[in-house]
């Protein structure tokens, strides 16, 4: 970093940095993840009680655990088929739970009328790639093949996740198109975590990574889901969005980033090669933001995200 970037953030965000949790990945994992356990969740605002919540355990399969899911349902006052949106939270592979969006799987399940299905993936570095991946592909198949019973259009299914989650969300995206598996109608991406190759030592944006998700953090996540170095040759394609070679036949997708983010120019460049291959695509750049802006929560451009969220999700439901 040749100089901070401090005086780059937006000043309604500047608050967020004083609250959001650091962490030391140096100490090793039960400490890394102690700023993240544990938290009190938010008390739950009224409105949001009408959208249900139940716990479904889903048989791998294999001899891998059950994949523990939530399920959010919005009220319905009519028999119509409703759309669908499988999340994948975020935490750098290694963080997070389902729990850890309840507010905002709720908001969502509520303005847009969705079954919402927030997947609790294995981490790392307990499970390395394609643990994970594995774990979505199967609450996909799952949500897929239970659409009837829920009551859910499986021609209307969305993903979406931030930062990890929304790597994970690209990477299922691409393996459910490999394996002619459950349709996609849409990918609904924030910050996207989508290359092993933005670590410190490469040709990296000098303003960009100072916060938060810094290059040495990424470095740590994407080695300790991947198993091996991170930013290597014998990476596996597969296991990388960005290093996926073919790129065509994905869903129509929106990407959002922060200005400051790590993340920045491997989302910019993720956006252009979909458009490349003529897949719709939906980018929004946020000035003065910095990865996992939204702890600044009474900022306007956290409100503004959240509607252009919702809109391109009401749009993409709404098509066909």
């Amino acid at each position: 970093m040749h100089e901070s970037s401090r005086k780059l953030v937006a000043p309604e965000l500047l608050i967020g940095l004083d609250v959001m949790p650091d962490v030391d990945f140096g100490a090793g994992m039960a400490q890394f993840r102690q700023p993240f356990a544990s938290r009190e969740m938010p008390p739950l605002p009224e409105k949001l009680a009408v959208v249900s919540r139940s716990e479904h355990r889903i048989p791998s399969g294999s001899d891998a655990p059950d994949v523990r899911v939530l399920r959010y349902d919005p009220p319905q006052t009519d028999k119509a088929l409703r759309p669908a949106m499988l999340h994948i939270h975020g935490g750098g592979y290694v963080l997070g739970d389902a729990d850890m969006s309840d507010i905002s799987n709720r908001s969502t399940a509520l303005a847009t009328g969705c079954v919402v299905v927030s997947v609790d993936y294995r981490l790392a570095p307990e499970t390395v790639w394609p643990g994970a991946l594995e774990d979505c592909y199967v609450a996909l198949r799952w949500l897929a093949d239970n659409a009837d019973e829920f009551g859910i259009d499986r021609d209307r299914i969305a993903v979406s996740g931030e930062s990890a989650g929304g790597g994970h969300a690209a990477a299922l995206a691409i393996h459910a198109r490999n394996e002619n598996g459950p349709a996609i109608r849409f990918l609904l991406l924030d910050a996207p975590m989508l290359d092993d190759r933005t670590v410190a030592g490469n040709d990296l944006n000098p303003y960009c990574g100072e916060f938060v998700w810094t290059p040495q953090k990424n470095h740590f996540g994407w080695s300790a889901m991947l198993g091996r170095e991170a930013g290597g040759d014998d990476v596996p394609e597969a296991a990388v969005p960005a290093r996926t070679k073919d790129l065509t036949g994905l869903p129509s997708t929106f990407i959002s980033v922060g200005a400051l983010d790590l993340f920045l120019e491997e989302d910019m460049e993720f956006a252009r090669r979909l458009m490349r291959v003529g897949t719709p695509v939906e980018l929004h750049v946020i000035p003065g933001a910095y990865h996992g802006f939204g702890v600044a929560q009474n900022a306007p451009q956290v409100a503004e995200l959240v509607r252009l969220r919702m809109a391109a999700l009401g749009r993409a439901f709404a098509q066909g």
